[in-house]
């Protein structure tokens, strides 16, 4: 698989990152298999986060083994010091390890977020505890929706984070406000040398209303080889990309694999994402 530099962290990344959410709610056989395949594939960074589920609990187990093998990052979504700091440590706890090499503040993805986390008492003090007392290496920045590029931008005018996690994916760069707002935090990214990853390469849509829900992701995925192999190869044809999280289920792993290995051109893919008609932002509707 291929590697890119995550920044001044130095680490050379594997362009498929782990995506944990899709451990939260499956047996430790289950997430066994899933972790051995990525491995397999190449992949040598992971991503959990605290609001996983027991996808923690599910990576715990392969730490003392496979813990110097891998990048691993966690997050946290509480948004106050101490709430925040407790949930550090349980993680930890959860996953085996005494420390993980990036932190993330989750799904702060608008500025009022932002104002909670950086402001006084808020969760980026333990965020910086964390990391001078060793426990983590790094501390990054992650976030959904519309609004979150621009809010990443004004997220590293207040910290030098080390990691920004924002949405990209071809429907969102149709977008001409949205796209201006990636290209923005893009530049200040790589003036500050800092890792960018990138999120919802293949979602679809939003669930359609009333339609059973297939998959354990929280929008509706595209799971045919043919559509993720062109959304995997946009997404990774731009080459401040780092790393892209694989998505929430791991019925979808191998398809995203075989999509890393068998990448097609730009012209390609958006060719063969055009012809579907309801490709559309997942962030219309989020269900949170």
């Amino acid at each position: 698989m291929e590697t890119r530099r995550l920044g001044r962290l130095e680490h050379e990344s594997s362009v498929l990152i782990y995506g944990a959410a899709a451990l939260s709610e499956v047996t430790q056989g289950v997430a066994d298999r899933s972790v051995q395949e990525a491995l397999d594939g190449g992949s040598n960074h992971f991503d959990v986060a605290a609001d996983y589920g027991d996808a923690a609990l599910r990576l715990g187990p392969w730490m003392p083994e496979s813990r110097e093998r891998i990048f691993l990052a966690t997050k946290t979504g509480l948004r106050d010091r101490e709430p925040a700091w407790r949930q550090i440590q349980d993680s930890l706890q959860r996953l085996r390890t005494d420390h993980v090499d990036l932190l993330q503040l989750h799904a702060v993805g608008d500025l009022q977020e932002l104002d909670r986390v950086t402001g006084p008492g808020g969760a980026l003090e333990a965020a910086v505890r964390a990391q001078e007392e060793g426990l983590v290496r790094a501390v990054g920045i992650t976030g959904h929706g519309h609004q979150a590029p621009s809010t990443h931008l004004e997220a590293r005018r207040r910290h030098p984070f080390a990691t920004v996690l924002t949405p990209l994916n071809p429907v969102l760069w149709r977008d001409e406000a949205y796209r201006a707002d990636y290209e923005a935090v893009v530049q200040e990214v790589l003036r500050q040398d800092a890792g960018l990853m990138t999120i919802k390469t293949v979602s679809r849509r939003n669930w359609p209303e009333g339609r059973e829900h297939h998959y354990a992701t929280w929008y509706e995925p595209y799971d045919e080889q043919a559509r993720i192999t062109a959304a995997v190869s946009w997404v990774l044809s731009h080459p401040e990309v780092a790393g892209i999280p694989t998505a929430g289920d791991v019925r979808l792993l191998s398809m995203l694999l075989e999509a890393e290995r068998s990448r097609v051109s730009v012209t390609e893919a958006e060719q063969q994402l055009a012809g579907d008609r309801d490709y559309s932002s997942p962030f219309i509707a989020m269900p949170f």
